[in-house]
């Protein structure tokens, strides 16, 4: 499975989860079930380091976004920067470059023109200043 197909995989199973109130492996076990969403190892990690780690990662989401506090970020566009920041900290083996290019890509796909400048915005800010730490 290519890498932005397992990370559009996560994303529509952890956009499911905003919805409900499941576990990680009610949520797969659900996809199966349905058939149209093909899970690996890597999407079913990524979906439960951005599951568990939910609270952290909108800290520091919000500390990028003064403008627009966390609770006006359209879903879509939470989902997506949860993602980024979460390999962005945990898969140091991913090209930093590659992974705000694929949030991009699928901000591309399933938000709006702005929400895409947005999320570019975020991540642009949050990769400098990890890159001078």
């Amino acid at each position: 499975m290519k890498i932005s197909q397992y990370r559009e995989n996560a994303f529509l199973i952890l956009f499911e989860a905003s919805f409900r109130d499941d576990t990680p492996e009610e949520l797969f076990a659900l996809a199966e079930e349905i058939g149209e969403i093909k899970l690996n190892d890597k999407s079913r990690n990524l979906v439960r380091g951005v599951l568990s780690r939910t609270e952290e990662l909108n800290q520091i989401i919000a500390s990028y976004s003064p403008k627009r506090a966390l609770s006006r970020i359209a879903r879509v566009d939470l989902i997506i920067l949860r993602m980024a920041v979460y390999e962005l900290q945990n898969s140091p083996e991913l090209p930093v470059g590659i992974t705000v290019s694929e949030a991009v890509h699928l901000a591309e796909l399933y938000a709006s023109a702005e929400d895409t400048a947005f999320i570019n915005g975020i991540l642009g800010n949050y990769v400098r200043d990890q890159e001078k730490a």
